[in-house]
């Protein structure tokens, strides 16, 4: 479909694009189109903006990141299609591995999501295994891989399901995800939660990864960083700032 710039609503319906385009190829699965129509509702409400909020949650990843000794970054059908590029620079910048996860069980489509990365400059992209599992979960996105997930002490997970989040997190792991709404669980039970859209959020996270390693800050300083952060506050904030929005436009 093509859609004129000039068009009110461009960069969301080609946002829209990218995903029904993924269903098609068997990167995304049709529920992710669901999924994805219910962020956009959120994203109406924070202005389609990336916040100030958004911007200290976003610092904070980068700093714990950085932090870690065992980074990995979890993708599934969504999060392939919308940013691909972006988070195989991620992976790159940290360094992270990247791991395939889905939480609707096909192994086509996790070969699929596998390919696409590769396409998109990923060198070495990680599967699931059927040995390794991810204790307190029951859906398919218990399977982890040995060298990736299962290993890790901090998860990245964008746009990601809350049942796991939470499984993570009573592992031991720390997780920082990407999620518009305030109110799920994934974003309620996380370490960091960027509350915004991926496709605005993974530029300023890799430049934010950037300038501390530019700056070549110490561990000391992203310590303190991570230790001022309250994620319930960032979530109170931006669910106030939704709702000022929505107050002054009506």
């Amino acid at each position: 479909m093509k859609i004129p710039k000039s068009h009110p609503r461009f960069a969301s319906l080609m946002t829209r694009e990218l995903i029904a385009d993924a269903v098609k190829k068997g990167i995304a699965s049709e529920h992710g189109l669901i999924a994805h129509g219910r962020g956009e509702a959120f994203d109406y409400l924070l202005g389609e903006k990336t916040t100030e909020n958004a911007k200290k949650s976003i610092k904070v990843a980068a700093a714990l990141m950085l932090l870690a000794k065992y980074p990995v970054i979890s993708i599934n059908g969504n999060a392939a299609a919308l940013a691909p590029k972006e988070l195989v620079a991620l992976s790159k910048i940290v360094p992270a591995k990247l791991e395939v996860n889905i939480f609707h069980k096909s192994r086509h489509r996790e070969l699929k999501i596998k390919e696409h990365l590769i396409k998109n400059g990923a060198k070495e992209v990680l599967m699931p295994q059927k040995n390794f599992q991810i204790k307190f979960l029951e859906s398919n996105r218990k399977y982890a891989n040995k060298d990736g997930i299962y290993k890790a002490d901090v998860v990245f997970v964008p746009l990601e399901d809350g049942d796991r989040t939470e499984a993570l997190i009573k592992n031991g792991k720390k997780v920082i995800t990407i999620d518009l709404n305030p109110l799920s669980r994934t974003a309620k039970n996380a370490t960091i939660t960027i509350v915004d859209n991926i496709m605005r959020a993974m530029p300023l996270l890799i430049s934010s990864i950037k300038r501390f390693k530019s700056l070549k800050t110490s561990e000391k300083e992203l310590n303190f960083i991570c230790s001022n952060y309250d994620n319930k506050k960032i979530l109170k904030d931006s669910l106030n700032e939704m709702d000022t929005n929505l107050k002054s436009t009506l």
